[in-house]
Formats: structure tokens, C-alpha cells, sequence
């Protein structure tokens, strides 16, 4: 019998040839009604009915040939089959149960066949049993090898993908630009997913405001394009503006954060891709097939949309491609928003930086001052480095420069605490190490004032004052570089040979915040036309050289520095910054001047109330060699309090000087610490008045500290007529 079955196959299966693709063409009708989403893909569309048909050519061979079953291969097609069901991402299963229906098929079609011509029914019993069992043996041995290709081409696929994630991590972000990181992402789109990736942001996030979901018509701006090597340029260039209707596509994937794929046929481009005449052109011209839009979101909040167009293929994008571009569109998300974050946060503090720092560099007769500061180019942000120039009593300057450890908004709001503290404590006239004290204790109440988990406030600073009547500089650093100074060439000698440049030796106290730690005072005699020039560290300092090289540099430049302070700034910068600093820089060049002689006037008084009309005589005598009489009677008043409260309530030595600058400044100075107070004084009391009145008649008054003892002083500005007065700087 087992003879006989197996002569009624192959005289059957010999018969069934001429007709095989009708068989195979009913089978395929029973495939394609079971797995409909498998025929979407074209390429799988065209490969399956060779790939059943050489199933059905090869089976029929094994029927008429007897041959057995350990010589069965897996038909070409069916294992390229495979291999794009594995490239498409259709889950295993489904490859598995394309093998089931086809192989029940196909049996069923030889069963009924059987049934047809079998003369017995012993033969059709004995003929369904030998190739049932001939089907699922031929069914496994070709599933298997149809699943390890499928399982190889998948490896290779999650392999190519973990490729693009890994080239994704290393190509996107790797700058806080915006711009830039749409590029990015549009670039790796356009050599791996699409033909052409543009990526549209939401105006609202370009212009660096909280972003919320969309309501309405959006407007996006197109900030980023790729397209590949065969792909034309799109009609929609980098900058334009647009918007998508609220029953778009684009709009929804917009508003619900969920992706779309779409087919696209040049008959029928959708109205809201085709933006105007010109550009539905442009469209057809590029012949999109079929397209992904991908919204681009960070932080729950709507950035704008990535769009990736294929034109070489109508498939559409499978769900490993799917995936693959919501990876590489999230990490670009959260990177556009990082740099958004970063250029807001970074725009909002070099502005507060900026109205920080003085505008406008209060005129001052005793030193002339050229002023640059640059913000950081690095990912740090901007920080908080300051420069101030301080008019102080007598003529006096104050020049500042500090630097606060740190960046962003928080070291710019603390360098104007602390700018506001100099100045504060400037105003009471202490001496450089006794402010640098006082600022010491001020960020330390700052960091107490902090909360847990915030940078610990510190900081550097330099202050220096410099007085032109004794051409007396002195200085006090907390942790903070000293200043280069540069004395001017000899009054006989050529004025183009190089300068003297030096870094005097400077007590370098703590940087503030410490506590506990003394500051000292160093003091420079300074000629006139000599050069301070301040700065901070993010000038000198750099990863491409050491200090020592960077102060050598700084040095030459300062040597052959031109007249002008202006072009000496910018000759700094140029040599010692030939790109953009990767520290915030803060730079203050001051060129100091002598007061004439003949403006100063001093006398030395005796501890006698008989000599306050002395004093009156000296200074109504000194106003009419200025040619200031109309100034005589609120001076000799005002000297007149002066030098009767140092007599009474001050040590001797007492001095009276007169110093005829941009004003009129009166000076009595003892030896005594004690400060005067301003009181106003009861209808019955006979004094107390003086420093009331002092303080009615003159524009400034004041008392500063020094380690002799106090001056008391007072100023008053120069009558209009005064004007033609000879300079009083050397």
C-alpha cells in the first residue's frame, strides 16, 4: 500500500504542475484575507506570491520525486520573505502563522485533489495521512530556517538601530544652540530614516517663553532641513514661517504628542502640506510618498514637529522606524530645550550683568579709565565678574574689580549685592583692607541667608584708591590677582620706547566668604601717566597655557600699549583672547594724573581757638588767588565749624587743606577717632549748629578714617564764571 501511495503522489503531484499557479493563487487569496496589515509594504506585497509560488513549485517536486524530507530548503523568496518581515519590524509571530496558513493551504488544495482522482477510499485515507505528515515536516524544517533568517535580520536591524541611538547621543547637543540642534537632528534623519527631514518650532519656544499646548492655529518656524543625495531642495527654506489648520494632521500630532504616518500620492497631497501654490509645485516636483511627523516635546511641554518624508518608496515608515525617530526626535527635544533654557537663562543674566555694571564711568580728574567687560562663550553661562570706578573725598578714586565663583543668574545677582556693599562701604571712606573686612562679613551673612543645597557664595576683589595730591596708591586683594602697573616713559625720552611694566608684590588676603582672616593694605607711590590696569582671571587664565605665560603676554602688550586707554583695552583682548573667553572678563585700565601744586593749599594749626580766624584769612586769601571770591563767605564759614570742632573736640596735630579740583573741597583733619554726629540743635541751645549748617550750604560733607586719626570735609561746586580756571592735573 505504502507503494501504492506514494506512486498516487507523484502520478498526482505530476498532474497538479501544469496548474500550480492556480493553486497558488487560491492559496494567496486565503493569506491575504487572514493577514491584511502584512500586505501595506510593498516590497512584501510583490515578494510573496513568488515566494508562495516556489513553495507550491517545491513541494510538487518532492511529491513526484519521492525525495525525502532532510533534503528540504527553504525557497529563496521565502527566505527574502523573512528577511522583510524582520526589516519591517512585523513580529515574529506573524512570519510564523504566514507558514501555517500557506502550508494548511496548500494541503488542503492536494487533499481535495486526492479526494477527486483517489479510486478508493482506503487510498485517500492512507494519501491525506502520508502527506499530512509529509506538510508538518516540511512546514518545521522551512519555518526554522525561514525564522533564523528572519531572527539574523532582526539582530542586524536592532543593531543598526542601537548604531543610530548611539550616533544620535554623539551627534545631536553638541552645542546649546538651538538652531544647531535642529540641524543636527534633520542631518542624522535625512542619512538614516527619510529623503528629506525638516524640523518646524513653535514660535513661542524660539522666542524663549513657556511653552504650553497648542490651542488654535500654531505658528512654527522652520529652522532646520536635510535632504538626501537624490532628494531636491524643498520649497519651504530655513526661516520661513507658517501655520497648519486646527483639522490638520500636523496640528493634532501637535496637540495630542502622538506621531503620525501617512501615505501620500501625488494626486492627492494634502492641503495643508501644499502651503502655497508655488510650494504644492515644489511638491510634486519631489514626489513625497509617504511621510512621519513626530512631535517634538521636552518636559511635557509642545516644542515644535519633525517631519521625515520618503520619496523613493511608498511604504510607510514600519514600527522600528517609528521608534527610531521618536528616540532621535526626543533627545533632540530635550537638547533644543536645554539650549533654549540656556540661552534665556544666560540672556536674562548678562542683562541683570549688565545693568549691573556701571554705564557710565563718573568723571574724575585724578585718573582717566577705559572699561571692558565680555561674557563668557563657554556652557558655564555668564558670571559674575564687576568693575566699578568710585569718586571718593579729597580728589580720591576708588577703583574696583571682582569676580564672583560661579555663573548664571545667581553669581549675577550676588556680584550686584556685592557691588552695592563696595560702594556702601566706599562711601564711609574706610581704608582698603578695613572694606575688603566689612565685604568679608557681608557674604558671609550671604551664605547664612542661603539655602541648603545652593553654591556656597565666594568671591575675589581688588580695591584700590588712589589720591593725585600725593600720587599715593593703595591697595588691598581678597584672593584676587594684582594689577599690572605701567610707569610712563621719561619726560625727555621717546615717547614710542617700551613702557616699565610690573606686578608690584601685594598681600594676597583670602577670597571673601572665609571669615576669620586678615587683609592688608600695600601702598605704591605712582608718577603721573602711570597705568593700573585691573582685571579678572578670565583674562589670563586658559587650559591652552599656564598663568606665567599669560602675564608674560599680558605684559608685552602693556609695553607697547598705544596712548589711547580705548585701543590699549581692545589690544588686550585681541592678543590675550583671540576667542571667545571661557570665563567671563572683566577689565579696567586707569591712567592716573598728579594735582598741580598750586591747587592744594595746606596749613598746620594750633590747638587755639584764637587761630579759627587765621584760618578764615587762609582761605579767603586762597580763594581770591583762585579767583573763587564768590565762594568766600559759605568757605570761611564752613572752615570756620571745621576748625573749631577739630580744636574742641579733636588731638592735635590739626591741618586745614584746600584742594581746588572739578570742586571746591575744604579738609580739617586730628588726630582724634571721634566722629562727629549731625544733630539739630533746641531754640535754647548755644551750639550744635555747625555741622547743620555745614551740611545745608555745601553739596557733600563727610568724615573719613585714617590710621592719624579723622578729616572732616566738605565740598562745594565752582561758580559758572570759574569755568576758564587753568587745569588742575599734571
Amino acid at each position: 500500500m505504502g507503494t501504492d501511495t506514494h506512486a498516487f503522489l507523484s502520478d498526482l503531484a505530476r498532474g497538479l504542475a501544469p496548474r500550480a499557479d492556480q493553486l497558488t493563487d487560491v492559496v494567496l487569496r486565503q493569506l491575504l484575507d487572514a493577514l491584511p496589515e502584512v500586505w501595506k509594504y510593498e516590497d512584501i506585497a510583490s515578494v510573496a506570491p513568488v515566494a508562495l509560488s516556489e513553495h507550491m513549485a517545491n513541494i510538487l517536486e518532492f511529491l513526484e520525486h519521492g525525495l525525502g524530507m532532510t533534503e528540504v530548503r527553504t525557497p529563496p523568496a521565502a527566505i527574502e520573505f523573512a528577511r522583510r518581515l524582520a526589516e519591517h519590524g512585523v513580529p515574529i509571530s506573524e512570519l510564523l502563522r504566514v507558514h501555517r496558513i500557506v502550508h494548511a493551504g496548500v494541503l488542503d488544495q492536494l487533499n481535495t485533489e486526492t479526494a477527486r482522482v483517489a479510486g478508493s477510499q482506503e487510498l485517500i485515507n492512507t494519501t491525506t495521512l502520508t502527506l499530512s505528515a509529509m506538510a508538518f515536516e516540511y512546514a518545521d524544517r522551512t519555518a526554522e530556517q525561514a525564522v533564523a533568517v528572519y531572527q539574523k535580520e532582526r539582530d542586524r536591524w536592532l543593531q543598526r538601530r542601537l548604531i543610530v541611538i548611539n550616533e544620535a547621543g554623539t551627534r545631536i547637543g553638541t552645542t546649546l544652540d538651538t538652531t544647531r540642534t535642529a540641524q543636527e537632528l534633520a542631518d542624522l534623519g535625512a542619512d538614516h530614516l527619510a529623503d528629506l527631514v525638516t524640523v518646524d518650532l513653535l514660535s513661542s519656544a524660539l522666542q524663549e517663553e513657556e511653552t504650553h499646548p497648542v490651542a488654535g492655529p500654531a505658528t512654527l518656524r522652520r529652522i532646520a532641513q536635510a535632504v538626501s543625495d537624490s532628494c531636491p531642495d524643498p520649497a519651504v527654506v530655513a526661516g520661513q514661517t507658517h501655520t497648519y489648520p486646527e483639522d490638520s494632521e500636523p496640528a493634532r500630532v501637535l496637540a495630542t504628542g502622538r506621531p503620525s504616518r501617512l501615505r501620500i500620492t501625488a494626486d492627492d497631497v494634502p492641503p495643508w502640506l501644499a502651503l502655497s501654490a508655488d510650494h504644492e509645485l515644489a511638491l510634486r516636483a519631489l514626489g513625497p510618498r509617504s511621510m512621519l511627523l513626530v512631535p517634538l516635546r521636552a518636559r511635557g511641554n509642545p516644542l515644535g514637529l519633525a517631519q521625515f518624508v520618503r520619496r523613493q518608496t511608498a511604504e510607510p515608515f514600519d514600527d522600528d522606524e517609528l521608534l527610531l525617530a521618536q528616540e532621535i526626535a526626543s533627545r533632540a527635544a530635550v537638547n533644543i530645550d536645554n539650549a533654549r533654557r540656556y540661552t534665556q537663562e544666560r540672556s536674562t543674566a548678562l542683562t541683570l550683568q549688565r545693568s549691573l555694571l556701571p554705564h557710565h564711568v563718573p568723571d574724575s580728574s585724578a585718573v582717566e579709565t577705559a572699561s571692558r567687560y565680555l561674557p563668557s562663550g563657554s556652557r558655564a553661562g555668564v558670571g559674575g565678574d564687576w568693575f566699578d570706578v568710585i569718586p571718593l573725598s579729597g580728589a580720591r578714586v576708588a577703583l574696583v574689580v571682582g569676580d564672583v565663583i560661579g555663573h548664571g543668574l545667581h553669581a549675577a545677582a550676588t556680584m550686584g549685592r556685592l557691588r552695592t556693599a563696595v560702594r556702601t562701604l566706599a562711601d564711609i571712606d574706610l581704608t582698603p583692607d578695613e572694606l575688603l573686612t566689612h565685604l568679608d562679613d557681608v557674604v558671609i551673612r550671604l551664605q547664612r541667608e542661603e539655602e541648603r543645597g545652593t553654591d556656597e557664595i565666594s568671591a575675589t576683589c581688588l580695591y584700590a584708591v588712589y589720591d593725585p595730591v600725593s600720587r599715593i596708591c593703595s591697595l588691598a586683594s581678597a584672593g584676587h590677582l594684582p594689577p599690572a602697573v605701567v610707569t610712563p616713559p621719561p619726560a625727555d625720552g621717546d615717547a614710542s620706547a617700551p613702557r616699565t611694566v610690573d606686578f608690584p608684590r601685594l598681600p594676597i588676603g583670602p577670597p571673601l566668604g572665609l571669615g576669620g582672616l586678615p587683609f592688608e593694605t600695600a601702598q605704591y607711590e605712582l608718577p603721573p601717566g602711570s597705568r593700573l590696569v585691573l582685571y579678572t582671571d578670565g583674562l589670563v587664565q586658559s587650559r591652552s597655557r599656564d598663568l606665567e605665560t599669560a602675564l608674560a603676554l599680558l605684559r608685552d602688550v602693556l609695553a607697547r600699549a598705544p596712548a589711547s586707554l580705548q585701543e590699549t583695552c581692545d589690544e588686550l583682548l585681541s592678543a590675550l583672547l583671540p576667542s571667545r573667553p571661557a570665563d567671563d572678563v572683566a577689565l579696567l585700565v586707569a591712567q592716573t594724573a598728579a594735582l598741580d601744586a598750586d591747587h592744594v593749599a595746606t596749613w598746620d594749626l594750633p590747638p587755639d581757638p584764637a587761630v579759627v580766624s587765621k584760618a578764615r584769612t587762609h582761605a579767603s586769601d586762597q580763594l581770591t588767588a583762585w579767583g573763587l571770591e564768590d565762594l568766600a563767605f559759605t568757605t570761611e564759614l564752613v572752615v570756620s565749624e571745621l576748625v573749631t570742632n577739630a580744636i574742641r573736640y579733636g588731638k592735635s596735630p590739626i591741618q586745614l587743606r584746600m584742594i581746588l579740583q572739578s570742586a571746591l573741597t575744604c579738609e580739617v583733619s586730628d588726630a582724634s577717632g571721634t566722629a562727629p554726629h549731625l544733630r539739630r540743635a533746641r531754640v535754647f541751645d548755644e551750639g550744635g549748629r555747625g555741622l547743620l549748617l555745614v551740611a545745608q550750604l555745601t553739596e557733600h560733607w563727610g568724615t573719613r578714617h585714617n590710621r592719624e586719626g579723622k578729616v572732616i570735609w566738605a565740598e562745594q561746586l565752582l561758580p559758572a564764571s570759574s569755568a576758564h580756571a587753568p587745569s588742575a592735573l599734571a
